[in-house]
């Protein structure tokens, strides 16, 4: 009876209209043929890309801008189209894309290792001199005789900031070839904590993309709807609703584009015909907080005292958030609830992955001759927070 009851399922799924004709187009890994409303960052990156098309190496690039500001779709889309002529003028142009945060790239031996595989060659993950990598690496490009414009998403995930000292001295040990960097972050003060040296090579220019407005990205998701979703399946209000949401949360495209899709997705599920505003209030619930439950629900006690102790603290409004404030009290929730303290160190590599999951944010702040220190912040707000915090007070219960 199960089993018929599947497949009666998949059939009433099967046999009922489609509210999406191609769902890609609202997802983030799509490329639209325009890019509306970044005409001015389109204009300047192509202004300082365009010397690949006389052979040249154009300067290094550094991008900041909030999440969801078109930072990552401008840098494909430009890499796209310089591509397209620099093959009908016969030139060798080769762009590769990698997210420091997903590939978990924090040492130069996994950045050569992942530009080496895009490119053909086969590397071990570990195993091998990062010296022997490295000379692999300066091979392989030289022999494809090509202009490379290397795009680093989320490049202030780079731990290690010998690799990024390799990269920008990279071109010296070439004859063949030619490397242009395009390093993309959130924060804009990530170059403040770099080596001069560095920063003076990596942020030879600087693009700065400003927040997305709310009837900007009503536009932008009309144009998307038009080519994801059949005619006539969204009812009045439904793309203000998710425009003016994610308007709120620092015009966030990418926020706007999950809204409609899971929207429609959710409309769709229940075999409805149309996507009302109800759903969006739906999507936006289900979009915090599924996220955020099945983090914390997975995560090992220790992480979750952590996370606990951010939490705590940021109830407290006592300002910035360092590690050390957080290992006090993670070390007080340890004694109530009975389990051995890590040490500070370890303590603060389960940051490390706790900003690597997206819960939290982290940022670099110099103290001078007294070094640098982190400072913590907490991503999760709303209804995902305080899902979370009842969450974590039954989890450690």
């Amino acid at each position: 009876m199960a089993q018929k009851s599947l497949q009666d399922l998949f059939d009433i799924f099967l046999n009922q209209q489609p509210l999406f004709i191609k769902k890609e187009a609202l997802q983030e890994t799509h490329t639209p043929e325009n890019v509306p409303h970044r005409e001015e960052q389109v204009k300047q990156l192509a202004t300082i890309l365009v010397h690949t098309l006389r052979g040249e190496k154009p300067s290094n690039i550094f991008i900041y801008g909030k999440t969801g500001t078109g930072k990552t779709l401008v840098s494909k889309f430009i890499c796209g189209e310089i591509g397209k002529r620099a093959k009908t003028h016969g030139l060798n142009l080769i762009a590769l894309y990698l997210n420091c945060k997903i590939d978990k790239i924090n040492t130069p031996y996994r950045l050569f290792a992942h530009i080496l595989y895009q490119l053909g060659e086969q590397v071990p993950v570990t195993g091998l001199p990062t010296e022997e990598v490295y000379r692999k690496f300066i091979q392989t490009l030289d022999k494809n005789k090509s202009t490379f414009i290397l795009i680093l998403d989320e490049i202030d995930s780079l731990t290690d900031t010998s690799t990024l000292y390799n990269l920008t001295r990279v071109n010296t040990q070439l004859q063949n070839s030619r490397v242009s960097l395009i390093g993309i972050s959130n924060s804009s003060g990530f170059t403040n904590n770099l080596d001069p040296r560095i920063r003076s090579s990596l942020s030879e220019e600087e693009l700065v993309f400003p927040p997305y407005n709310a009837p900007q990205l009503k536009d932008i998701l009309f144009k998307r709807a038009e080519i994801a979703l059949r005619p006539g399946v969204l009812e009045e209000g439904v793309i203000e609703k998710c425009a003016a949401l994610a308007a709120q949360e620092h015009g966030d495209a990418r926020r706007a584009l999950d809204l409609l899709r899971v929207a429609v997705e959710l409309a769709e599920r229940n075999g409805e015909p149309s996507v009302t505003i109800n759903h969006v209030d739906t999507a936006q619930k289900k979009i915090d907080t599924d996220r955020v439950v099945e983090i914390i629900k997975t995560q090992p006690r220790q992480s979750q005292l952590v996370l606990y102790s951010i939490i705590y603290l940021k109830d407290l409004e006592k300002g910035d958030i360092s590690t050390g404030d957080i290992f006090e009290i993670y070390g007080k929730l340890c004694k109530k609830y009975n389990l051995t303290p890590l040490t500070q160190r370890r303590v603060s590599d389960l940051i490390s992955e706790l900003e690597m999951l997206g819960l939290i944010g982290a940022n670099i702040i110099s103290k001078g001759r007294y070094g640098r220190t982190r400072t913590i912040s907490l991503d999760v707000v709303g209804t995902a927070l305080e899902k979370g915090r009842e969450i974590l007070k039954y989890e450690l219960a």
